[in-house]
Protein backbone atom coordinates (compact mmCIF):
# COMPACT_ATOMS: atom_id res chain seq x y z
CA UNK A 1 0.00 0.00 0.00
CA UNK A 2 1.20 3.47 -0.67
CA UNK A 3 2.01 6.47 0.72
CA UNK A 4 -0.78 8.30 -0.57
CA UNK A 5 -3.17 5.50 -0.20
CA UNK A 6 -2.37 5.20 3.32
CA UNK A 7 -2.93 9.12 3.98
CA UNK A 8 -6.53 9.18 2.19
CA UNK A 9 -7.76 6.53 4.34
CA UNK A 10 -6.69 7.71 7.88
CA UNK A 11 -8.44 11.16 6.72
CA UNK A 12 -11.52 9.41 5.07
CA UNK A 13 -11.37 7.39 9.00
CA UNK A 14 -11.18 10.59 10.64
CA UNK A 15 -13.51 12.02 8.64
CA UNK A 16 -15.63 8.87 9.52
CA UNK A 17 -14.91 9.29 13.67
CA UNK A 18 -15.93 12.74 13.49
CA UNK A 19 -19.19 12.21 11.98
CA UNK A 20 -19.88 8.98 14.25
CA UNK A 21 -19.18 10.97 17.23
CA UNK A 22 -21.13 14.57 15.96
CA UNK A 23 -24.33 12.06 15.35
CA UNK A 24 -23.98 10.64 18.97
CA UNK A 25 -23.59 13.97 20.61
CA UNK A 26 -25.66 16.06 18.75
CA UNK A 27 -29.62 15.14 18.14
CA UNK A 28 -32.00 17.57 16.08
CA UNK A 29 -34.65 19.61 18.54
CA UNK A 30 -37.47 19.84 16.78
CA UNK A 31 -39.16 23.08 16.56
CA UNK A 32 -42.48 23.59 19.79
CA UNK A 33 -45.37 23.98 17.72
CA UNK A 34 -47.15 27.12 17.01
CA UNK A 35 -50.92 27.53 16.88
CA UNK A 36 -50.92 29.81 13.70
CA UNK A 37 -48.76 26.60 11.73
CA UNK A 38 -51.62 23.82 13.23
CA UNK A 39 -53.76 23.08 10.06
CA UNK A 40 -54.97 20.09 8.87
CA UNK A 41 -54.58 20.31 4.63
CA UNK A 42 -51.98 22.52 2.83
CA UNK A 43 -52.48 26.13 3.33
CA UNK A 44 -52.98 29.32 0.37
CA UNK A 45 -51.97 32.47 1.28
CA UNK A 46 -52.79 35.32 -1.49
CA UNK A 47 -49.77 37.11 -2.27
CA UNK A 48 -49.97 40.41 -1.62
CA UNK A 49 -53.67 39.51 -1.57
CA UNK A 50 -53.89 38.01 -4.66
CA UNK A 51 -51.88 40.68 -7.59
CA UNK A 52 -53.39 39.09 -10.62
CA UNK A 53 -56.75 39.41 -9.71
CA UNK A 54 -56.72 43.22 -8.14
CA UNK A 55 -54.11 45.57 -7.12
CA UNK A 56 -52.08 44.40 -4.99
CA UNK A 57 -52.17 45.13 -1.13
CA UNK A 58 -55.47 47.23 -1.51
CA UNK A 59 -58.45 45.95 0.39
CA UNK A 60 -60.19 44.98 -3.22
CA UNK A 61 -57.82 42.04 -3.40
CA UNK A 62 -57.88 41.20 0.09
CA UNK A 63 -61.31 41.08 0.08
CA UNK A 64 -61.91 39.26 -3.26
CA UNK A 65 -59.01 36.71 -2.16
CA UNK A 66 -60.68 36.20 1.08
CA UNK A 67 -64.18 35.63 -0.99
CA UNK A 68 -62.49 32.54 -3.21
CA UNK A 69 -61.99 30.88 0.27
CA UNK A 70 -58.04 31.54 0.84
CA UNK A 71 -56.54 30.38 4.22
CA UNK A 72 -54.71 33.67 4.51
CA UNK A 73 -52.55 36.13 2.74
CA UNK A 74 -49.16 36.89 1.95
CA UNK A 75 -48.05 40.73 2.97
CA UNK A 76 -44.97 42.88 2.99
CA UNK A 77 -45.16 46.13 6.02
CA UNK A 78 -43.22 48.92 6.27
CA UNK A 79 -43.10 52.18 8.52
CA UNK A 80 -44.22 55.35 7.77
CA UNK A 81 -42.77 58.94 8.82
CA UNK A 82 -45.12 59.09 11.66
CA UNK A 83 -44.42 55.37 12.42
CA UNK A 84 -47.52 53.92 11.01
CA UNK A 85 -47.02 50.45 9.83
CA UNK A 86 -48.73 49.79 6.19
CA UNK A 87 -48.96 46.80 4.12
CA UNK A 88 -46.77 47.79 0.81
CA UNK A 89 -44.02 45.83 -0.84
CA UNK A 90 -41.83 48.55 -2.09
CA UNK A 91 -39.43 51.46 -0.63
CA UNK A 92 -40.92 54.24 -3.49
CA UNK A 93 -44.21 54.98 -4.17
CA UNK A 94 -43.82 54.80 -7.79
CA UNK A 95 -47.28 52.99 -8.76
CA UNK A 96 -50.33 55.50 -8.16
CA UNK A 97 -51.86 58.17 -9.83
CA UNK A 98 -50.81 61.44 -7.68
CA UNK A 99 -47.35 61.09 -7.29
CA UNK A 100 -44.22 59.56 -6.14
CA UNK A 101 -42.03 59.28 -2.83
CA UNK A 102 -40.17 56.90 -0.26
CA UNK A 103 -42.85 55.81 2.24
CA UNK A 104 -40.73 55.64 5.32
CA UNK A 105 -40.46 59.82 4.16
CA UNK A 106 -44.38 60.02 4.15
CA UNK A 107 -46.87 60.12 6.77
CA UNK A 108 -50.13 58.06 6.32
CA UNK A 109 -52.23 61.04 5.55
CA UNK A 110 -50.46 61.92 2.94
CA UNK A 111 -50.42 57.91 1.80
CA UNK A 112 -53.77 57.82 2.33
CA UNK A 113 -54.27 60.55 -0.64
CA UNK A 114 -52.69 58.32 -3.11
CA UNK A 115 -54.71 56.06 -5.19
CA UNK A 116 -53.45 52.55 -5.09
CA UNK A 117 -55.40 50.83 -7.18
CA UNK A 118 -54.54 52.73 -10.15
CA UNK A 119 -52.85 50.30 -11.94
CA UNK A 120 -51.81 46.23 -11.99
CA UNK A 121 -50.43 43.51 -13.40
CA UNK A 122 -53.44 41.53 -14.73
CA UNK A 123 -53.56 37.98 -16.22
CA UNK A 124 -52.08 38.86 -18.95
CA UNK A 125 -49.58 40.32 -17.56
CA UNK A 126 -50.54 43.95 -18.68
CA UNK A 127 -50.70 46.89 -16.55
CA UNK A 128 -54.50 47.31 -16.24
CA UNK A 129 -56.06 50.74 -14.96
CA UNK A 130 -59.10 51.01 -12.71
CA UNK A 131 -61.32 54.38 -11.94
CA UNK A 132 -61.91 52.79 -8.05
CA UNK A 133 -59.84 54.61 -5.69
CA UNK A 134 -58.19 52.08 -3.00
CA UNK A 135 -56.61 53.64 -0.23
CA UNK A 136 -53.45 52.27 1.24
CA UNK A 137 -54.15 49.62 3.95
CA UNK A 138 -52.49 49.73 7.38
CA UNK A 139 -51.45 46.75 9.08
CA UNK A 140 -54.22 47.57 12.07
CA UNK A 141 -57.19 47.64 9.20
CA UNK A 142 -55.81 44.31 7.98
CA UNK A 143 -56.14 42.14 10.60
CA UNK A 144 -59.00 43.67 12.54
CA UNK A 145 -61.19 43.42 8.91
CA UNK A 146 -59.94 39.51 8.90
CA UNK A 147 -59.61 38.56 12.24
CA UNK A 148 -59.58 34.68 11.32
CA UNK A 149 -57.13 35.02 8.62
CA UNK A 150 -53.80 33.83 9.11
CA UNK A 151 -51.28 36.42 8.02
CA UNK A 152 -47.37 35.83 6.98
CA UNK A 153 -45.92 39.68 7.01
CA UNK A 154 -42.88 40.11 5.94
CA UNK A 155 -40.88 43.27 7.29
CA UNK A 156 -38.91 45.36 4.36
CA UNK A 157 -37.74 47.85 6.14
CA UNK A 158 -33.92 47.24 6.11
CA UNK A 159 -32.30 46.40 9.76
CA UNK A 160 -29.99 50.12 9.22
CA UNK A 161 -32.51 52.46 8.91
CA UNK A 162 -34.20 54.26 11.78
CA UNK A 163 -37.70 53.28 9.93
CA UNK A 164 -36.27 49.54 10.02
CA UNK A 165 -34.76 49.84 13.63
CA UNK A 166 -38.54 50.95 15.23
CA UNK A 167 -40.19 48.12 13.36
CA UNK A 168 -39.85 44.65 15.27
CA UNK A 169 -41.14 46.98 18.44
CA UNK A 170 -43.97 48.73 16.77
CA UNK A 171 -45.06 45.13 15.03
CA UNK A 172 -44.85 43.29 18.28
CA UNK A 173 -46.61 45.95 20.58
CA UNK A 174 -49.76 45.97 17.53
CA UNK A 175 -49.81 42.19 17.36
CA UNK A 176 -49.88 41.83 21.20
CA UNK A 177 -52.66 44.82 21.41
CA UNK A 178 -54.90 42.71 18.87
CA UNK A 179 -54.07 39.77 20.50
CA UNK A 180 -53.16 37.93 16.69
CA UNK A 181 -49.99 36.43 18.05
CA UNK A 182 -51.82 32.98 17.02
CA UNK A 183 -52.11 33.73 13.58
CA UNK A 184 -49.08 35.50 12.86
CA UNK A 185 -45.71 34.62 10.82
CA UNK A 186 -43.02 37.25 10.72
CA UNK A 187 -39.95 37.26 8.69
CA UNK A 188 -37.81 38.80 6.82
CA UNK A 189 -35.05 38.71 4.58
CA UNK A 190 -32.65 40.12 6.80
CA UNK A 191 -32.21 37.53 9.68
CA UNK A 192 -31.11 40.18 12.15
CA UNK A 193 -34.36 41.88 12.13
CA UNK A 194 -35.97 38.20 12.70
CA UNK A 195 -33.96 38.03 16.04
CA UNK A 196 -34.75 41.66 16.79
CA UNK A 197 -38.38 40.90 17.12
CA UNK A 198 -38.44 38.10 18.60
CA UNK A 199 -36.35 39.58 21.22
CA UNK A 200 -40.28 40.98 22.06
CA UNK A 201 -41.99 38.23 21.25
CA UNK A 202 -40.42 35.42 23.15
CA UNK A 203 -41.40 32.84 20.55
CA UNK A 204 -45.15 33.56 21.22
CA UNK A 205 -45.48 34.47 17.17
CA UNK A 206 -44.15 31.77 14.76
CA UNK A 207 -41.04 33.23 13.09
CA UNK A 208 -40.12 32.42 9.57
CA UNK A 209 -36.63 31.70 8.05
CA UNK A 210 -34.57 34.87 6.72
CA UNK A 211 -31.80 34.57 3.54
CA UNK A 212 -29.37 33.17 5.84
CA UNK A 213 -31.28 30.94 7.86
CA UNK A 214 -32.44 29.33 4.44
CA UNK A 215 -28.61 28.85 3.11
CA UNK A 216 -27.66 27.45 6.74
CA UNK A 217 -30.52 24.50 6.70
CA UNK A 218 -29.95 23.82 3.09
CA UNK A 219 -26.19 23.73 3.24
CA UNK A 220 -26.50 21.15 6.61
CA UNK A 221 -29.30 19.03 4.63
CA UNK A 222 -26.88 18.43 1.33
CA UNK A 223 -23.84 17.53 3.52
CA UNK A 224 -23.41 14.59 6.00
CA UNK A 225 -24.00 17.24 8.62
CA UNK A 226 -27.37 17.32 8.84
CA UNK A 227 -27.64 16.16 11.98
CA UNK A 228 -26.14 19.32 13.53
CA UNK A 229 -28.79 21.70 11.74
CA UNK A 230 -30.77 23.42 15.19
CA UNK A 231 -33.52 25.62 13.65
CA UNK A 232 -33.95 29.42 14.59
CA UNK A 233 -37.32 29.15 12.84
CA UNK A 234 -40.54 27.39 12.59
CA UNK A 235 -41.50 27.79 8.69
CA UNK A 236 -40.45 28.40 5.70
CA UNK A 237 -41.28 30.37 2.89
CA UNK A 238 -39.01 29.48 -0.15
CA UNK A 239 -39.08 30.04 -4.10
CA UNK A 240 -38.85 26.44 -5.61
CA UNK A 241 -35.10 27.87 -6.62
CA UNK A 242 -32.49 29.93 -5.07
CA UNK A 243 -29.46 31.14 -7.52
CA UNK A 244 -27.79 27.08 -7.62
CA UNK A 245 -29.72 26.00 -4.83
CA UNK A 246 -33.22 24.02 -5.89
CA UNK A 247 -34.88 24.00 -3.25
CA UNK A 248 -38.37 21.79 -4.44
CA UNK A 249 -37.05 19.09 -3.02
CA UNK A 250 -39.12 16.04 -1.54
CA UNK A 251 -35.86 15.29 0.51
CA UNK A 252 -35.43 18.76 1.79
CA UNK A 253 -39.05 19.27 2.47
CA UNK A 254 -38.87 16.10 4.57
CA UNK A 255 -35.43 17.45 6.47
CA UNK A 256 -37.45 20.09 7.64
CA UNK A 257 -40.59 18.40 8.38
CA UNK A 258 -39.05 16.12 10.50
CA UNK A 259 -37.86 18.97 12.91
CA UNK A 260 -41.14 19.90 12.83
CA UNK A 261 -40.92 22.73 10.25
CA UNK A 262 -43.59 23.34 7.27
CA UNK A 263 -42.42 24.44 3.87
CA UNK A 264 -44.08 27.16 1.88
CA UNK A 265 -43.39 28.10 -1.52
CA UNK A 266 -43.47 31.26 -3.79
CA UNK A 267 -44.80 32.94 -5.77
CA UNK A 268 -46.66 29.36 -7.41
CA UNK A 269 -49.16 30.90 -9.81
CA UNK A 270 -49.68 27.41 -12.68
CA UNK A 271 -52.19 24.54 -11.21
CA UNK A 272 -49.20 21.88 -12.51
CA UNK A 273 -46.33 23.47 -9.84
CA UNK A 274 -48.87 23.10 -7.67
CA UNK A 275 -50.10 20.25 -7.57
CA UNK A 276 -46.63 19.00 -8.17
CA UNK A 277 -45.35 20.95 -4.68
CA UNK A 278 -48.52 19.20 -2.40
CA UNK A 279 -47.67 16.09 -3.79
CA UNK A 280 -44.13 16.12 -2.11
CA UNK A 281 -45.18 17.34 1.06
CA UNK A 282 -45.42 21.62 0.97
CA UNK A 283 -47.82 22.59 3.36
CA UNK A 284 -48.56 26.25 1.71
CA UNK A 285 -48.69 27.94 -1.53
CA UNK A 286 -47.84 31.33 -2.06
CA UNK A 287 -49.58 32.76 -4.98
CA UNK A 288 -51.31 35.44 -6.72
CA UNK A 289 -53.71 32.94 -8.00
CA UNK A 290 -55.68 32.07 -5.19
CA UNK A 291 -58.80 31.16 -7.64
CA UNK A 292 -56.49 27.99 -8.77
CA UNK A 293 -54.97 27.31 -5.57
CA UNK A 294 -58.02 27.03 -3.85
CA UNK A 295 -59.38 24.84 -6.48
CA UNK A 296 -56.42 22.24 -6.18
CA UNK A 297 -56.09 22.13 -2.76
CA UNK A 298 -60.14 21.31 -2.81
CA UNK A 299 -59.19 18.57 -5.25
CA UNK A 300 -56.92 17.10 -2.59
CA UNK A 301 -58.36 17.11 0.14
Amino acid sequence: MGKKTKVAIAIAAASAAAWAGSKALSKPQKRDSKDALSYEHPVVLAHRGGSQLAPEHTMAAFRKAAELGVDGFEIDIRLTKDEEIVVFHDDYIDRTSDGTGRVADLTLEELQKFNFGYQFVDLDGYLSYRDDFESIVTLRELLTEFPNMFVNMDMKDAPDTYEGGLMPSKLWRLIEELNAANRIVVTSFYDEQIDRFNLYAQNKVALGAGQAEVRRAYTSFTSQFGHLYHPKVDVFQIPEKHGVFTLNSQGFIHFLSDLNIPVHYWTINDVLSMKKLIDIGARGIVTDRPDLAVQVINNNK
